[in-house]
């Protein structure tokens, strides 16, 4: 099966991505302010902001969606430090599937 990158998906995937790593950017100060150690808090949530950014673009080729995939898993596993984020990372997870669906459909529409 073969995976197309279309504009649309690198705009909404990068969208997502965009706003996902200012979540996770924000989730430093509620993870010090919960008790996590201020190193592991700052290395995962600043961490994950910066791996957000750089997937957004890497979007140009299939394997950034592969990688964005990973992200979206690994935004899920800060619940563990703020269980917060085990709610939002499952919503910024259903939008990452979401954005690569509805923009196929409406490129796939589009093109006829």
């Amino acid at each position: 099966m073969k995976f197309d990158v279309t504009p649309g998906m690198r705009r909404l995937g990068g969208t997502v991505l965009g706003m996902e790593a200012i979540v996770a950017a924000l989730v430093t100060p509620v993870a010090i302010n919960s008790g996590v150690a201020t190193g592991l808090a700052v290395t995962v949530g600043i961490g994950l902001a910066v791996l957000c950014v750089v997937i957004a673009g890497l979007l140009k080729r299939p394997f950034g969606y592969i990688a964005g995939t990973v992200v979206q898993v690994l935004a899920i596993c800060t619940g563990f430090l703020v269980p917060t984020m085990f709610f939002l990372g499952a919503i910024f997870a259903a939008l990452w599937i979401t954005a690569i669906i509805v923009a196929r459909r409406v490129e796939g529409a589009t093109s006829r």
